[in-house]
């Protein structure tokens, strides 16, 4: 039985978000957040375009989703970027206490994970890697392309 909706699925809609930044000259990551199967906030990069340094996607569609739900916590619900979320990112989710994450592509130099202290809420379950090649491609020929 083919499960439409699986983290493949919610990771490719991320991606749509990154090609999104992309267009735009920005740092191509992507995030949607879903509840019950259904995407409930969405955003990508915009930290050039919003002159913000914290306008990651990540921070974005957590604001996207408190508002669509109509409050500040996200139980019970999923977070799929297309990048390992960066320190800043993980302690907005932590207070979010989000679910579930998943990302894609890990993040060498300023992933949350490469902390010795675990920044991410403790009921929070971590899945890396999903469609780990596509999303890490977006962004090393964004940076390839600036050089």
């Amino acid at each position: 039985m083919i499960e439409p909706f699986n983290d493949e699925y919610f990771m490719k809609q991320a991606l749509q978000e990154a090609y999104k930044a992309l267009e735009k000259d920005e740092v191509p990551i992507g995030a949607v957040i879903v509840s019950n199967q259904s995407i409930v906030g969405r955003a990508h990069n915009l930290t050039e375009q919003l002159n913000d340094v914290t306008a990651h996607a990540e921070m974005l569609a957590i604001t996207a989703t408190a508002n669509a739900l109509g409050g500040k916590y996200l139980n019970n619900c999923t977070l799929y970027v297309t990048m390992e979320p960066c320190t800043m990112c993980a302690g907005a989710l932590n207070w979010s206490q989000i679910t579930k994450i998943v990302f894609g592509a890990s993040d060498e130099k300023r992933g949350a994970q490469r902390l010795t202290e675990n920044i991410f809420h403790p009921k929070t379950e971590i899945i890396g890697g999903v469609l780990a090649q596509e999303c890490s491609q977006i962004v090393k020929d964004f940076f390839k392309g600036k050089r």
